[in-house]
């Protein structure tokens, strides 16, 4: 059996992660803003908020949880919260198993706690950073810190200043969300090729999100530009 090369964790290479994430810190902030402001509104106190950022630490599954968030629980209101948050979240199986050939050789004591800062922007500059040659393992850690700080202090801010704002739709707030993935799309762009399947999730999403109540069009939209894409793929 072929013995993985170490992989060096040290904090120089924290601190390269750490600087490579800060063209992207304006755009988190405002993100976590968005949810701060937006927890206001669904009753969320200051350290509720906050404990939410920091423990759970997933932008798009905690904007999806607070807009099916209620006063009153049922099993089965519980249930479909809880399976729409495993399925926006499911890319993190993937992302977390494509470090994988980098992270294998440090123990398991280093890699998981690791993994709890795993995000889209951190996980995408450190691939790239591991296949330009990069091997220290303390960029992915130091991308993601700064991200998780930053996430949690736009949430406070956030929170404190939605509180003085009565409807953040009227001041444009809900329009951070797409414009942040989006933002984070385009640069994943590499040919007409990738049209097909973003085309067929955007367009069966806003369909289905005028039949089915809910975020039920995420899931679906996802589902058929997967499968879209993976025709496209064959084809090729």
């Amino acid at each position: 059996m072929t013995k993985l090369p170490p992989v060096p964790l040290t904090l120089d290479g924290a601190r390269a992660g750490a600087r490579s994430m800060l063209p992207l810190m304006p755009g988190i902030a405002a993100f976590g803003m968005a949810f701060g402001a937006a927890s206001v509104q669904k009753g969320f106190s200051l350290a509720e908020a906050t404990l939410s950022s920091a423990l759970v630490f997933a932008g798009l599954a905690q904007m999806v949880a607070l807009e099916g968030w209620t006063d009153r629980w049922t099993p089965a209101t519980l249930l479909a919260l809880g399976l729409l948050t495993l399925a926006v979240n499911m890319r993190h199986v993937l992302m977390a198993a494509s470090l994988r050939p980098w992270l294998a050789p440090l123990p398991a004591w280093q890699v998981y706690p690791a993994l709890m800062l795993l995000a889209d922007n951190n996980w995408a500059g450190a691939m790239r950073y591991h296949q330009e040659g990069g091997n220290d393992a303390g960029y992915f850690v130091g991308s993601g810190l700064i991200t998780w700080v930053i996430w949690v202090i736009a949430t406070v801010a956030g929170h404190a200043i939605g509180g003085g704002i009565p409807d953040p739709k009227a001041v444009g707030i809900d329009l951070v969300v797409p414009a942040f993935f989006v933002a984070m799309l385009l640069p994943n762009w590499k040919g007409r090729r990738e049209a097909v399947g973003w085309g067929v999730a955007a367009a069966v999403s806003v369909a289905v999100s005028f039949v089915l109540p809910g975020w039920w069009f995420i899931v679906i939209g996802a589902m058929a530009g997967a499968i879209a894409g993976g025709f496209t793929d064959d084809a090729r």
